[in-house]
């Protein structure tokens, strides 16, 4: 199969299995002429409503791109609640000017609603501080006890003088606790009584030592803010926030987010959102800390829930002209998680009108239900809510649903017959004898300069930069975005690159901003691939690993024909969908060939991955050939760097479209409007409605292009 000069695919070099002549038109002309609707696993619409019919977003005004700019968007860490947790609690030795006061006073707190004061850290710490005081007696003799306090007191005194500890740092021994859990308590209840001391073990013995990363915090923030974080910190609430101030000066959040990360990044993420007063004159932001998912554990503690039992809500999404990476995006930044909190069945077309099941976690129905209205402006809708007890996986549906209108029909070049003839002589091929199940364009970024497959090679092959720069190459479009591109690859220049960049470019942003805070190494570049979620990273593996499926069927195709032949591999299932194990597989033998068992819709070729088989013909020497040439021919599709790995699946060579019905439409030249059928069949602004149904993981627009013999 041939490639263009750029490595993509030249889509129009694919194979067709049909032999009618075909017709032209044109698809996607605006997103309501391509309507999918996904069918779930028990062969239902995912759209139906209480009244049975879709919800209308087309005509809702959508927000203009020059709106209120829009806050940078960190596509693993999304947060909005405002969370601060309160001081340390009085002890003996300490005066009222040592003491350490609350940093959240009443009036901070009175802007939380109950469910974010619910979910917050500060009923922790609060009820850590008002037992803190007995705890320790209880644990400590009052001598010990009064040691302590007199020894927090001088720490924090000298810290208010300004004065520089000596070296090495004052410390103090509470002697040794034999019981394992009493000295846990205890470390516990030291640091949420006193944030700025930290407490280590020796064989038993308790120190306790000043928090010098405690003081250096306090550098650049207040004193109540960084005790306010250090409580945070140890009382390691799940699924909990904690916020600093807002400040409007943004060299001074970066240098805070550089402190943060710096020594706490592998337990926490950080990101800046703009403040509640907010404005082109008040440009404020805070900075909120949250934990990452490894430093909390699996088990989580959410919204409305109980303890250890995660919230998860279903819905359909009804997206128009939206990629749904972007819709995701859109919607985590609406209820305050993170992208990879949403789980779904699989993605669907930018430039159309979409319903799909979607999952999101630790979020309630009622709060998913209080942003239908917000997010219609961003042409989504969202209905069918309810809780469920689990999340969604990538192919838990049963196919999708499709409502095309092909415009502007007209004849082959050069074909003089009936134009209405060779439409329905097309429908009816493609309904008896199928299409090539090949991967459409939009899999590989179709119209785009650097195609996605070319980046899932780099990735494959473990070449982290030269990923990241295919994945910033300009088109050879003169606009904000390109110029921006332009500028990274010509310099490295994250942070300039950064301004450059608009604000809706969300991917590009996030990216950018990895690459700024861990520099622009192929170790930086790691870090900043796990900037996307899990499922994006792997897109990207996919999308090579497809477009090898499309060379290899239009090899298979070509080598072989129709026919079906020794070393094939065939599944006999016929509801089997990609992900069959290889169980399920079957080698041809030569008698079954000569005997025609087999059907080529049975057959099957791998999707590449660790885990197939490979045909046992010129097809799998092929294989083995594309694999060298792309560099290939040891890899494990294993990426440990990005915690990706690539079992691999099997694709049918042939589908059929099932549930196919049409009508051709035509205006009426008398009064303008649509009418079906009628004598002036070869009107070239005649238009198709088509409506069908496909499996999962086919394409509408690669079922078109073989109904209608050429390019979509």
């Amino acid at each position: 199969m041939a490639e263009d000069t750029d490595g993509g695919i030249r889509f129009n070099t694919l194979c067709f299995i049909n032999e009618h002549v075909g017709f032209q038109g044109s698809i996607k002309t605006s997103p309501s002429d391509f309507i999918v609707i996904e069918i779930d696993e028990q062969g239902q619409l995912v759209s139906k409503t209480t009244d049975g019919s879709l919800y209308e977003i087309s005509n809702i005004q959508s927000e203009p791109s020059n709106s209120v700019k829009k806050p940078k968007l960190n596509i693993q860490n999304v947060s909005l609640e405002h969370e601060n947790s309160e001081g340390a609690a009085d002890l003996p030795g300490c005066s009222d000017g040592d003491r350490i006061q609350p940093g959240c006073s009443d009036g901070d707190r009175s802007h939380q609603s109950d469910s974010e004061k619910e979910n917050s850290v500060n009923g922790v710490t609060s009820k850590c501080e008002e037992g803190s005081v007995d705890l320790l007696s209880s644990l400590l003799d009052e001598k010990t006890h009064t040691s302590l306090g007199q020894f927090a007191c001088d720490i924090k005194r000298m810290w208010n003088l300004q004065t520089e500890l000596t070296e090495p740092s004052p410390e103090l021994s509470l002697g040794k606790i034999l019981d394992k859990n009493r000295r846990a308590v205890l470390h516990s209840a030291i640091r949420q009584a006193f944030p700025f001391l930290i407490t280590v073990g020796n064989h038993g013995e308790v120190v306790v030592k000043p928090n010098l990363e405690c003081k250096e915090l306090c550098r650049l923030v207040s004193e109540e803010e960084a005790l306010g974080f250090f409580k945070y910190l140890d009382a390691k609430k799940e699924n909990s926030k904690f916020t600093f101030k807002p400040d409007p000066n943004k060299d001074h959040r970066k240098a805070v987010h550089h402190f943060l990360n710096k020594k706490f990044g592998n337990l926490v993420e950080t990101k800046s959102f703009p403040g509640q007063n907010h404005s082109a004159g008040n440009p404020d932001s805070a900075i909120t800390v949250r934990f990452r998912e490894k430093a909390r554990g699996k088990r989580s503690h959410t919204e409305g829930g109980e303890r250890g039992k995660t919230v998860y809500t279903a819905f359909t999404l009804q997206k128009e002209n939206l990629e749904t990476f972007e819709a995701i995006g859109l919607l985590a930044v609406k209820l305050g998680v993170i992208p990879s909190d949403f789980s779904y069945a699989g993605l669907k077309d930018k430039r159309a009108i979409t319903c799909q099941s979607m999952v999101v976690k630790k979020v309630t129905p009622e709060r998913l239900k209080s942003i239908e209205e917000e997010i219609k402006k961003k042409r989504m809708n969202v209905f069918n809510i309810r809780s469920v007890g689990d999340c969604l996986r990538l192919g838990q549906l049963k196919g999708n649903h499709f409502e095309i209108i092909i415009r502007n029909l007209r004849n082959q070049l050069n074909d003089s017959a009936n134009l209405r003839e060779r439409i329905l002589e097309a429908i009816e091929n493609v309904k008896n004898k199928g299409f090539v199940n090949y991967y459409g364009p939009q899999r590989f970024g179709k119209g785009q300069k650097i195609q996605t497959d070319r980046i899932g090679l780099a990735l494959l092959k473990s070449e982290m930069m030269k990923a990241i720069k295919l994945f910033l190459t300009p088109e050879d479009v003169d606009d904000p975005v390109n110029k921006a591109k332009q500028y990274f690859l010509r310099t490295e220049d994250a942070k300039g690159t950064l301004s450059l960049m608009p604000e809706f470019r969300v991917r590009e942003r996030v990216l950018l901003e990895s690459l700024h805070r861990f520099g622009v190494t192929e170790e930086g570049c790691v870090r900043a691939w796990f900037s996307f979620p899990h499922s994006m990273r792997i897109f990207y593996i996919h999308a090579y690993s497809s477009r090898v499926w499309n060379e290899a069927a239009s090899y298979r195709l070509a080598a072989y024909g129709p026919k079906v032949v020794e070393g094939d591999l065939i599944c006999s299932d016929e509801d089997a969908d990609e992900h069959f194990p290889s169980s399920k597989v079957h080698l041809v033998t030569k008698e079954e060939e000569s005997a025609h068992t087999y059907a080529l819709h049975q057959v099957v070729l791998p999707v590449l991955g660790y885990n197939v088989q490979y045909p046992e013909n010129q097809v799998g020497r092929w294989y083995q050939e594309a694999l060298s040439r792309d560099g290939l021919q040891a890899c494990r599709f294993r990426v440990p760097a990005l915690k990706l790995n690539v079992p691999g699946c099997y694709r049918h060579i042939v589908k059929h479209p099932r549930n196919v019905s049409h009508r051709l439409v035509h205006p009426d030249p008398a009064t303008e409007e649509a009418r079906v059928e009628g004598p002036h069949s070869d009107d070239p602004a005649s238009s198709l409605s088509l409506s069908f149904d496909l499996d999962a993981s086919c394409y509408a627009t690669v079922c078109l292009r073989e109904m209608m013999k050429g390019d979509i």
